[in-house]
């Protein structure tokens, strides 16, 4: 099995850089995104956002552990890239457009090699069920968490 790639995009009612700053705080992401499991921030930036952490995360056939390198565009987004886990390779972004009138588009994208084992588990009709789950999970969980205040 080769890559998965996947995004979701939503709009939510919020100027850019509130939106950058819930997906900047790494350690509660957890709270409004339900594939997250935990969070372990082992590094973090002069500014105190995570630079290396350990998640544990809920990929629908298995949980699965990750070291991922965060990095960060203010206030356009921010990406990450595995260094270690259960996957064979695992990249994602967030990226945030400006809409004007305190709107903003966000956008979740995800490109994972699942590796041989775990790809076993997502043929056919799952794939896509894990896809949406991580992704729109995510997009959406951010939207409503925010709107919610």
């Amino acid at each position: 099995m080769g890559h998965i790639t996947a995004s979701h995009t939503v709009q939510i009612e919020a100027p850019r850089d509130e939106v950058f700053a819930v997906i900047a705080d790494v350690p509660t992401s957890d709270v409004w995104q339900p594939s997250l499991k935990s969070v372990e921030v082992l590094e973090s930036d002069d500014q105190g956002r995570a630079t290396l952490a350990n998640l544990k995360a809920d990929a629908m056939v298995k949980e699965t552990t990750q070291r991922v390198r965060f990095s960060y565009d203010e206030p356009a987004g921010m990406t990450w890239t595995q260094e270690e886990g259960d996957v064979k390779s695992l990249d994602g972004s967030w990226v945030l457009t400006d809409l004007g009138e305190g709107k903003t588009e966000a956008t979740f994208a995800l490109d994972i090699d699942p590796g041989r084992m775990l790809g076993m588990l997502l043929r056919g009709p799952v794939e896509g069920k894990v896809k949406e789950f991580l992704t729109k999970g995510a997009a959406e969980g951010l939207k409503e968490h925010i709107e919610a205040g």
